[in-house]
């Protein structure tokens, strides 16, 4: 069963892409994300791609640029995130038949984005937003746009957000933190699926 819950793994070093990535598949999170800002995230991406993109979405975060999601693409990855809406990175994703997810936290951005071809939108920063925030703009979106909320959701508050109309979630330091160790993220990655799991019945 697929949840539509993305780690986010930002920090992520190559050398444990293999054993988060396993531990994530085993807990049901199949799809996820490392920002580009991690060290080397390209070479995590190819071998989290390379080793479990059959049985997940593998991609990048924070990506920016046109030209790094040609890099994104250039390992494999097949998921692009963004903090922010760029015409010019969804209209290179979707060339590329990746999915694409800016982030957005205005009805502008977010017809923007859906207008270039984004595959579903990224709220963030969620916190800020708040549950009536996506409620409001769920009002005006089209019919059927996928809206995931990222930053100030989680396992606490999945219910609030679901009935405020979040589609997913976007998971990151409640999940995943730089050096620790698998078993705790196992152990993060069951309870938050566990969470999801029951605030949707």
């Amino acid at each position: 069963m697929s949840r539509p819950i993305i780690a986010i793994l930002r920090g992520l070093t190559p050398n444990e892409a293999k054993p988060v990535g396993h531990a994530l598949l085993q807990a049901g999170i199949d799809r996820i994300e490392v920002p580009l800002n991690s060290p080397d995230p390209l070479e995590s991406t190819r071998i989290l791609a390379s080793e479990f993109g059959d049985r997940a979405l593998v991609g990048a975060g924070t990506v920016l640029t046109p030209e790094q999601v040609e890099a994104v693409a250039g390992v494999g990855g097949k998921l692009i995130v963004s903090p922010n809406c760029d015409v010019s990175v969804i209209q290179r994703a979707v060339t590329l038949g990746l999915q694409s997810w800016p982030g957005v936290f205005t009805p502008t951005e977010a017809f923007t984005a859906l207008q270039a071809g984004a595959t579903g939108l990224k709220l963030f920063p969620g916190s800020m937003a708040g549950t009536a925030g996506l409620a409001a703009i769920r009002a005006i979106l089209p019919p059927g746009t996928q809206v995931y909320a990222v930053g100030g959701a989680g396992p606490e508050n999945f219910g609030q957000w679901i009935k405020a109309s979040a589609d997913g979630f976007g998971i990151g330091s409640a999940l995943y933190k730089p050096g620790m160790p698998v078993a705790e993220i196992s152990d993060r990655a069951r309870q938050i699926v566990a969470a999801y799991d029951g605030a949707v019945g």
